[in-house]
């Protein structure tokens, strides 16, 4: 991804383009593995020293809050970033905690008596269980 989209994305985003979050979403964009809030600030130290943890992390709920990155909450391990800008769901490995993406598709909404006074912004589904290579590993076990 070009540096005049991540601008603009940014700006659209309704967000200033500093170079601290130029960098988280530079990185984000490059890296689809869905790294932790750790793992970006790790690498982005290590472009820009000046780039504290706070910084990282204070960058990271903005754009999460501006719709540019998706924060995905895997149980008891890191939450992990996504800056995929395609919709889609997601595979939580139970054993690895290995994110994965999966294609979207669309499910049916609620009809507006059982949403009651709820009014949901987004939706997407986490699926959960044990990934290629985990799978194998649990059948061996088992034999």
């Amino acid at each position: 991804m070009d540096a005049e989209t991540i601008q603009r994305s940014l700006e659209d985003g309704g967000l200033r383009c500093t170079p601290q979050r130029y960098a988280v979403m530079a990185f984000l964009m490059e890296h689809a593995e869905h790294p932790t809030a750790a793992e970006i600030f790790e690498a982005v130290n290590r472009l820009d020293p000046r780039s504290s943890r706070a910084t990282i992390y204070n960058n990271l709920r903005d754009l999460v809050e501006a719709g540019l990155v998706r924060e995905v909450a895997v149980e008891g391990r890191a939450a992990r970033f996504d800056a995929k800008a395609v919709r889609h769901h997601h595979f939580i490995c139970d054993r690895c905690g290995n994110v994965e993406d999966m294609e979207w598709y669309d499910v049916p909404k609620p009809d507006a008596d059982s949403l009651g006074k709820r009014v949901f912004r987004e939706y997407e589904l986490i699926f959960r269980g044990l990934c290629a290579r985990c799978a194998p590993r649990r059948a061996s076990r088992h034999a």
